[in-house]
């Protein structure tokens, strides 16, 4: 029988990828983009459409208006976004969403339950476990049992790039001709991307690394 997943898609470097290297293995079929008012919305929902199309992929967006009542960080609010202490516990707190990837994936497991997804496919990375919880190994695998529980379909959380730096994923990407040009990383409400935030410096870096200059142009511009 033929494999069917959802895939949690921001469009960002991460869940891009992870759409990229998993969209035949894994059989993909529809994408879950959320709006909860983050700063970035609009380009988000923007780009994800941008890639489901590229990728021929069903693109449903969720909207959880409640989730940005309740949410008091930097990412939603008017709060300036953080441009110091990157990478630590302090940066991770200013841009906290509530239960983010675990309220996604519950969501995704209902779709999953629903349609008779096998897989539910996210963007953790290595670099992102370091100061956030929901981006481990540990976090995927209890969730993952914990739909053993709540579904009948029982579907599994795959997170196929959690071994991997931004510097890896970015490689990968550009081995596999993942679309780069589609990326929307950037916490900001701006169009172009800020070059400031941690999830910029974090892309711009990876870019440069893998000599990718040609991106880092298209979506920095001169910043």
């Amino acid at each position: 029988m033929k494999t069917k997943s959802v895939v949690l898609l921001s469009g960002g470097l991460d869940s891009l990828v992870a759409t990229g290297v998993c969209k035949d293995e894994y059989g993909i079929e529809l994408a879950l983009t959320f709006d909860y008012g983050q700063k970035s919305v609009k380009y988000e929902l923007e780009n994800s459409a941008k890639i489901c199309e590229y990728y021929n992929i069903k693109h449903k967006i969720i909207t959880l208006n409640w989730l940005k009542e309740i949410t008091n960080t930097a990412l939603v609010s008017d709060d300036t976004l953080p441009a110091e202490n990157l990478g630590t516990e302090e940066s991770a707190k200013s841009v906290w969403v509530p239960n983010r990837n675990g309220l996604f994936l519950n969501i995704a497991a209902s779709f999953a339950d629903s349609y008779g997804f096998d897989y539910i496919i996210f963007g953790a990375n290595k670099d992102e476990g370091k100061t956030f919880p929901d981006n481990t190994e540990e976090f995927r695998q209890r969730i993952s049992d914990v739909f053993e529980y709540s579904t009948m379909q029982k579907p599994k959380v795959t997170a196929p790039l959690i071994n991997y730096t931004k510097d890896d994923i970015v490689k990968i990407a550009v081995k596999k001709s993942v679309p780069l040009e589609y990326i929307r990383s950037c916490y900001g409400s701006d169009k172009q991307h800020c070059g400031i935030c941690e999830s910029c410096r974090h892309l711009k870096q990876a870019l440069i690394n893998n000599n990718a200059f040609d991106y880092v142009k298209l979506i920095f511009g001169d910043k």
